[in-house]
């Protein structure tokens, strides 16, 4: 696994996930990957973000727009979900928001895209 900077940065200086987005990113695939197929959830493109994240991948200034995005778009269905006392095991929107790093990772990659767009 890759060091954790107090800043989040790696070497090549693109941020890499907290070690709370990578532990949501892992349960959310976790959990799909026993459920049945009619009941899974996630695209392609949020099963790669997992991916990503689960495995404390740099993520790019392109990467991290795209995530903002998505969970911009996401955000109300995982809080009515959650309002309506759903788990990962029983909504698709609570589990695809887990894939692309749970609840912390709006605030986070809006930090980050901040911090590389002011170099």
């Amino acid at each position: 696994m890759p060091k954790e900077a107090n800043n989040n940065l790696e070497e090549n200086n693109m941020p890499v996930a907290p070690d709370d987005m990578r532990k949501a990113a892992r349960k959310g695939l976790e959990i799909r990957k026993d459920l049945p197929p009619s009941r899974q959830y996630g695209t392609r493109v949020g099963l790669a973000r997992a991916n990503q994240i689960a495995n404390g991948e740099n993520l790019s200034l392109r990467t991290l727009v795209r995530m903002r995005s998505y969970l911009i778009r996401a955000r109300e269905n995982y809080r009515t979900a959650k309002g309506k006392g759903l788990t990962a095991e029983n909504s698709k929107a609570i589990g695809a928001y887990l894939l692309w790093g749970g609840p912390r990772a709006l605030s986070w990659a809006n930090e980050q895209i901040k911090k590389l767009q002011r170099r």
